[in-house]
């Protein structure tokens, strides 16, 4: 059920992300607010901030900051969808940006064409939810913790999807 039932659902804005600390990370910091595809801008900040993760990171720190992204955006994307008044928002993206992160701390080192062809893969699973993806999808349906933590389920489900298909495509 949702909270906020009564209300209007609120289309997110840079003054909505930045009054509180959830938004700014449940957005991606402002990638969330693209008015096209903001799941795909999401997913492709997490690219590009991974290079960077991994340039100055530890594999120890990389993995310790995966579990931390995943739990502190577990409560972010809790508390900013019921602000926001939906039970899984398009706008939120901090599920896609650490799925990418997951699979790229999985993968790399890899080529250009290697981390190309596994953002692609991932946002076929993220996007069209085939299988799995689609029954994680409805698993965690709704608002509080559970809700929230449906918001990156599917994602990381989709995450798993691609370094499947990922490693499948390698064995042939």
């Amino acid at each position: 059920m949702n909270p906020l039932a009564n209300s209007t659902p609120v289309k997110p804005s840079a003054r909505f992300m930045l009054a509180h600390p959830a938004r700014v990370l449940a957005l991606g910091f402002g990638t969330g607010l693209a008015p096209k595809a903001p799941g795909t801008v999401g997913s492709l900040w997490g690219w590009a901030s991974w290079l960077l993760i991994q340039q100055h990171f530890s594999f120890a720190a990389q993995a310790a900051l995966i579990v931390a992204a995943l739990l502190v955006g577990w409560w972010a994307c809790t508390v900013t969808a019921r602000h926001m008044g939906v039970s899984d928002p398009g706008a939120i993206v901090w599920d896609e940006i650490v799925a990418i992160w997951l699979i790229f701390f999985t993968i790399m080192p890899t080529s250009f064409a290697g981390q190309l062809t596994a953002f692609i893969v991932f946002r076929f699973f993220d996007a069209v939810k085939p299988g799995p993806v689609a029954w994680a999808d409805q698993l965690f349906k709704g608002y509080g913790w559970r809700g929230g933590f449906g918001i990156i389920w599917d994602d990381v489900v989709a995450a798993f999807c691609t370094l499947l298909t990922i490693a499948l495509w390698r064995s042939i």
